[in-house]
């Protein structure tokens, strides 16, 4: 693929966040179908989306992911639907259950166990804290349900030993060619969201293999603006961060995209298409 190309993914919503601290996060599938189109006609291939119920809570309802699905496909038929594993205190067969029954082209899975918090400096307590359980035997069975049905593998890095934890699955040929390093940053039990620590986390990836990074906070812009300038991918949205480099709180997932597109030709990068990127990391066209 053209080196001046870059793939730009969209989260249009996460698990953690709600209404209360956005107004404009996505709950319903109606509303995640709109998103993602607002992502799409802005320069996204890539979504990546958590299941909500109606009232905002996760959910993890295949029902919800089928719903999900449909509407996206209703708004975008060749999108690039990427759906998340990763949970805490749910077994790994209630993660990867919609799997199976939805069959997106991508899903993100957890390279390793971790602390998983949101923690106050001025108030000095967590408002939410809680284990991350990612085992060698839960990784694998993840991968294993995602190459039964031909879905590639994000796999969701917070740290410089979850790069390393892809080496024995890649040995045991589990980790397909296409599955692609998220270099996850800024999250409270994962690796601080620095210049110097996104330098060194993008030298531990294969040499050729598909990379992006993704940063939580306002500290994204910069750190995106370094991926891009590295040659790598970035993901925007408003599950990762809320503002625009501006200060100002985004109205869409589409906002937050259209200022990726403006970071990425600045330094002389076109956003991929929807078909370059399908090309690029080997994913068929949906049927």
């Amino acid at each position: 693929m053209d080196k001046n190309k870059i793939i730009i993914s969209a989260a249009l919503t996460g698990a953690a966040t709600n209404r209360t601290h956005c107004p404009y996060i996505p709950y319903t599938p109606e509303e995640l179908g709109e998103e993602a189109k607002r992502a799409a006609d802005a320069g996204a291939s890539i979504v990546h989306i958590h299941a909500r119920e109606d009232n905002g809570m996760p959910s993890w309802r295949t029902e919800v992911f089928e719903a999900i699905t449909k509407e996206v496909r209703k708004r975008c038929p060749d999108l690039i639907i990427n759906y998340s594993t990763g949970a805490i205190g749910l077994s790994v067969e209630e993660r990867i259950a919609h799997l199976p029954a939805t069959k997106p082209e991508m899903a993100a899975f957890n390279m390793g166990s971790m602390n998983y918090a949101i923690f106050s400096k001025k108030q000095k307590k967590f408002f939410w804290n809680g284990v991350f359980e990612n085992s060698f035997d839960t990784m694998s069975k993840v991968v294993q349900t995602m190459n039964e049905h031909n879905i590639c593998p994000e796999m969701e890095c917070f740290d410089t030993s979850h790069i390393r934890n892809a080496e024995p699955l890649r040995s045991m040929g589990l980790i397909p060619d296409n599955a692609c390093y998220s270099l996850v940053m800024g999250v409270l039990g994962g690796i601080p969201a620095t210049t110097d620590n996104l330098i060194h986390q993008i030298k531990q990836v294969p040499d050729g293999a598909f990379w992006q990074a993704i940063v939580i906070s306002r500290k994204q812009w910069k750190l995106a603006a370094l991926a891009a300038v590295m040659g790598g991918n970035i993901r925007v949205g408003l599950e990762d961060n809320f503002y625009l480099p501006n200060g100002e709180m985004a109205k869409s997932n589409g906002e937050l995209v259209d200022q990726a597109v403006i970071l990425a030709r600045a330094i002389g990068r076109e956003p991929a298409t929807i078909e370059e990127t399908r090309t690029w990391l080997n994913i068929n066209r949906v049927s």
